[in-house]
């Protein structure tokens, strides 16, 4: 069944619809045409020659529309090639002449003009085709019965099969006659490919296409080439842009099958992609897939850019062709939209990479380009503020002129233009006289002048200038007043001062002292007991950091990732590491100083204090210890002495008789006064008795035990 040529387009698109062609197996040319004409074409092709319009002698034959229909010519059942049919519809065009003085020829005319009336109309029709690589030019000569001639009438059409053609290129027609009495008919029409067409078997050029489809992966978009193995092909990804030649963007020769990812940022409009097998005269296979794709449509806007070409002249450039209006704008100093200079410079429509005029004649910083589409502003570019400096503090003076040399004038501001002189409580408008004595006397920027008005630009600097003058005497009499009242305030000053100078100190103390806890987990008690002194420095305040309020951190980390970070923080803070030696941690100590490298998975999971050995004995055997680390053990659990020496270079307390001592060492220089740090030695000092009497009251067993702190609820 014929397909007419308006649905072959639809295979052109992402998920083409096949269609069957007619089979034609006529090998050479013909042609037919409508009842009641007929036609004849001449053997072999004729020159391609339109020649020049001549007057029309009278009715004559003249072609008046072109349609075309894609057949298949087939020498054998797998051996056929694409062939254009084309129908010429043709009407006629002209008149009868009538006598100049019918009273004096009289009947002999009336006889002479019958003649010709009643006689056939006769035409040569001539269909040039021209597409890669083929060009022909055929003659039809079409006779039409008198009976049939009605000028202005179409009489029928006539069919020419059919010129042969290759698939996926683009072809042009042309149709007029032999004289030629009107300008010749033309068409040019893109031709399918083997993807829309149920062709594949039947053209040998396509057995060895590769097949593309394009589908998309979550933000990317996948081209899969469907070929055979080892099959080498063209992959070709271009810009189809209207104005010039397309613009190639890439190009391989790969060996299928294939899937190649593009970015989704990547996609244009414009973006078109062409496949071919690497063989002689092979088919090339062209789609455009993304000309509805949203996402190409703001990626197109994101390339787009404005160019300054000279002074006077810029260009949008872009991959793909954009429907965009562009104009002039006022960009004001203080912010805000930048303004239209409408009407006295309307919109206008761009072409994409065309060079544009200014119509200016000088560039100011504040000038800026607005390109808009569809109504929504897309690009805006002050091109002068590169050449001319940043935006100056000027305001735009707008002329508009109007018959019988009158004119006005209006400032441009952010509320609209301000008619001068004016009444108005905008800047502008207080300044208008000024701004007019400005004006005649030569101090503005003439920027734009036309029949209709001008555009000025005036320097508002000055005035500014005349304002931060005052605004700086008041400052300086403001200051010498208060400097007067200080001295006769002498006292008073000095009093307050002292009292600012120890709210910053009690600020200071109120952040605390980093301090890191390390300690032996012997057993359920002594972690206890640890929580109860953690708690309690909480409130000097001091900031506390130690393994039990840390134990999902200490899982996630480890212990020696958790105790490096720790005391990387706590030593960069200036703070103290402190060592709670235990029967237990004494133990581990001796095991380390005499084993360094103890065997993996020796100790819990959570004991942090077995893990920071490996850190803390490089700065005890290297001397960086003392007034990073003090040392602590509790009364009747384990006796100062008992500490390795090693470790008794830096202060060792035990807690809670020599409580005071230790909180001084932990405050440092930060210490709080006397009287409230003897109530803290007296509430520390009875919870850790609490704690000691209960420890030793309670039977001791092995194993992690919960203890309260800021953070008690984080365990796991």
């Amino acid at each position: 069944m014929p397909v007419p040529w308006f649905l072959l387009s639809l295979a052109l698109g992402r998920s083409p619809v096949v269609f069957s062609l007619e089979r034609l197996v006529e090998p050479q040319d013909t042609a037919y045409c409508s009842p009641g004409l007929s036609c004849h074409l001449w053997d072999g092709d004729t020159l391609c020659l339109p020649g020049s319009i001549v007057p029309v002698p009278g009715p004559v034959l003249v072609p008046t529309h072109l349609q075309t229909e894609l057949v298949l010519r087939c020498h054998q059942e797998t051996d056929c090639g694409i062939c254009v049919r084309v129908a010429v519809h043709l009407a006629v065009h002209g008149h009868w002449e009538e006598p100049e003085d019918e009273e004096t020829l009289g009947g002999a005319a009336d006889q002479e003009l019958e003649e010709p009336r009643n006689a056939s109309l006769q035409a040569q029709v001539v269909l040039s085709f021209q597409a890669y690589p083929t060009t022909r030019c055929v003659l039809l000569e079409v006779q039409v019965p008198a009976a049939l001639v009605q000028p202005g009438q179409s009489v029928g059409s006539v069919v020419f099969d059919c010129f042969e053609a290759a698939l996926g290129g683009e072809m042009r027609i042309w149709s007029y006659t032999q004289p030629r009495y009107q300008k010749e008919l033309n068409l040019t029409q893109q031709l399918p490919d083997c993807r829309g067409l149920e062709v594949r078997n039947s053209i040998q050029s396509c057995w060895a296409l590769p097949w593309l489809d394009v589908s998309t992966y979550g933000d990317d978009v996948r081209l899969v080439l469907n070929v055979s193995e080892e099959q080498r092909f063209g992959l070709s990804l271009y810009w189809n842009q209207v104005q010039g030649s397309p613009k190639p963007w890439w190009n391989r020769n790969l060996t299928g099958p294939q899937t190649i990812t593009l970015n989704h940022t990547d996609l244009v409009p414009c973006l078109c992609i062409q496949v071919w097998p690497l063989e002689p005269d092979s088919v090339r296979t062209d789609i455009c897939p993304f000309k509805e794709d949203p996402r190409a449509h703001r990626n197109l806007w994101h390339a787009a850019r404005l160019r300054l070409l000279s002074p006077r002249s810029w260009r949008l450039e872009a991959p793909c062709s954009l429907h965009a209006e562009a104009g002039l704008c006022w960009q004001a100093l203080g912010g805000g939209p930048c303004q239209p200079l409408v009407p006295l410079l309307p919109w206008e429509n761009v072409t994409v990479n065309e060079a544009r005029e200014f119509p200016l004649l000088k560039g100011h910083p504040n000038l800026c380009v607005q390109v808009s589409s569809w109504e929504k502003l897309q690009l805006q570019e002050c091109f002068w503020a590169d050449s001319l400096g940043p935006l100056k503090d000027d305001v735009l003076l707008v002329e508009t002129r109007r018959p019988h040399d009158s004119r006005s004038l209006c400032a441009l501001e952010p509320s609209g233009c301000t008619s001068l002189p004016s009444r108005a409580s905008t800047r502008a408008a207080h300044l208008g006289e000024q701004l007019l004595l400005d004006l005649q006397s030569g101090q503005c920027l003439q920027l734009w002048d036309d029949d209709l008005g001008a555009l000025w630009a005036c320097p508002m600097d000055k005035y500014i200038h005349k304002r931060w003058a005052l605004v700086w005497l008041a400052c300086l009499l403001f200051t010498a007043v208060l400097f007067l009242l200080l001295l006769l305030k002498k006292d008073h000053v000095k009093g307050w001062l002292r009292l600012l100078k120890q709210d910053v100190r009690s600020g200071a103390t109120t952040r605390g002292r980093a301090t890191l806890l390390l300690y032996s987990a012997d057993d359920a008690g002594f972690e206890r007991l640890v929580g109860v002194l953690a708690s309690a420095l909480c409130q000097l305040p001091l900031r506390v950091a130690v393994d039990l309020w840390s134990r999902r951190e200490l899982s996630a980390q480890g212990p020696l990732a958790w105790f490096h970070a720790q005391r990387l923080q706590t030593l960069q803070e200036g703070g103290m590491v402190v060592l709670l030696f235990s029967p237990g941690a004494v133990a581990l100590c001796s095991e380390w100083l005499q084993d360094p490298a103890p065997a993996p998975g020796a100790h819990g999971p959570h004991d942090a204090f077995a893990a920071s050995l490996s850190c803390v004995l490089p700065d005890f055997l290297q001397g960086r210890a003392p007034g990073r680390y003090v040392g602590a053990c509790f009364d009747r659990l384990l006796h100062p002495d008992a500490v390795p020496a090693l470790f008794r270079t830096v202060p060792v307390f035990s807690l809670p008789s020599q409580l005071p001592d230790f909180l001084g060492a932990l405050q440092g220089p930060c210490a709080r006064r006397p009287r409230r740090l003897g109530e803290t030695v007296e509430q520390v000092s009875r919870a850790l008795q609490q704690a000691l009497d209960s420890c030793f009251q309670t039977p001791r067993a092995p194993g992690p035990g919960r203890t309260m702190g800021p953070e008690a609820g984080d365990q796991t």
